[in-house]
């Protein structure tokens, strides 16, 4: 909303003049696009903050902020707006950047994160996925490469011609998780190239009714880019959840990123409906986080044949009879001892 953008510089005022006159510890509100709104939450409506800055009351809609906190504390990830980070800040294990970023315009985004975007080729078809790091970890669907006994990527890198395509051979299987549909793979290493790489974000910074935009290449087509709406963030399937787009999803997005309007990974684009126009799904970015960070329960080792996973049959008794000691066996017992009776 305009609101948002108009607080900028009004946060420049707030650190010189209005902090002395509330509280000594006053409201912080952290708003989507990066800004900050300071003074003292005077009301507090379902739809709205109202902010005293001390010479105007200022509303601020719910919608607009990301979490809310007192100006000496750090952000707690109980907070009961939305747990978040202070910029990019990498994960325990070091695979991949999460944090919040600014608002900006889509066409800006997909020419700062479009690098990272990669194109899937195996000799069954083609796929989509997305770099993590410049070590060259990317994430894909798990359906993309499963079975597959060749893997290539196309990287595209921008130059001032345009994009070159660059293809890369070879690609690893690191770990599969089918139950999730998801895959790590990696690139081999590459001289004299830098890899872009994304950032992920935070499903619980997602809503309804929130901007998204997929990138990847449907129907074979790449680097196409579809924008829309995140239609519901929990919609259920088989126990899992998924977010629901509007955003164009076909064949050939498979394993390839969703992004919000700040340019964070909130997805992995997986499925649509086969008997509906607009309606796409996508795998949400903490079951993502949560994969990578346990990739070693899922790593995928060609050379050993129980990689993978299958139920082991129950043991078999090796007679018909009913074991010793069951309700069954006594009774049957019992009664072979009457019959010798009579």
């Amino acid at each position: 909303m305009h609101l948002s953008r108009s607080v900028g510089p009004v946060v420049l005022l707030l650190f010189a003049t209005l902090s002395p006159v509330h509280a000594a510890d006053p409201d912080v509100l952290e708003l989507k696009d990066g800004h900050q709104v300071i003074g003292e939450i005077v009301a507090e409506k379902p739809n709205a903050f109202y902010v005293d800055l001390g010479f105007d009351i200022l509303r601020v809609p719910r919608e607009n902020v990301l979490r809310r906190h007192k100006q000496t504390d750090a952000p707690a990830a109980t907070n009961p707006i939305a747990p978040a980070h202070r910029g990019p800040e990498a994960d325990p294990t070091g695979i991949y950047e999460s944090g919040t970023l600014k608002l900006s315009p889509v066409k800006e985004l997909v020419l700062t994160y479009g690098e990272a975007v990669i194109s899937i080729e195996t000799p069954s078809g083609k796929g989509s996925g997305f770099i993590l790091n410049d070590q060259g970890y990317a994430v894909t669907n798990a359906h993309v490469i499963e079975g597959e006994t060749k893997i290539a990527i196309v990287l595209y890198q921008n130059t001032p011609s345009g994009l070159a395509r660059q293809r890369i051979e070879s690609v690893e299987i690191v770990a599969i998780n089918p139950f999730l549909d998801l895959a790590l793979i990696k690139l081999p290493p590459q001289k004299n190239l830098k890899l872009g790489h994304v950032v992920l974000g935070n499903q619980d910074d997602i809503n309804a009714g929130d901007g998204v935009f997929a990138v990847g290449n449907p129907l074979g087509l790449e680097r196409s880019v579809s924008q829309g709406i995140i239609s519901t963030r929990n919609r259920n399937f088989e126990g899992l959840l998924y977010l629901q787009t509007d955003a164009a999803i076909n064949p050939g997005n498979s394993g390839g990123p969703l992004f919000n309007l700040r340019g964070e990974v909130v997805g992995v684009t997986n499925m649509k409906a086969s008997r509906g126009d607009n309606v796409g799904f996508a795998i949400p970015v903490n079951y993502v986080k949560d994969f990578l960070r346990h990739r070693e329960a899922f790593s995928y080792d060609k050379d050993n044949p129980n990689t993978g996973y299958r139920y082991l049959d129950p043991p078999r008794r090796l007679q018909a009879s009913a074991p010793p000691g069951s309700p069954v066996a006594e009774k049957s017992k019992g009664a072979a001892s009457g019959s010798q009776g009579r």
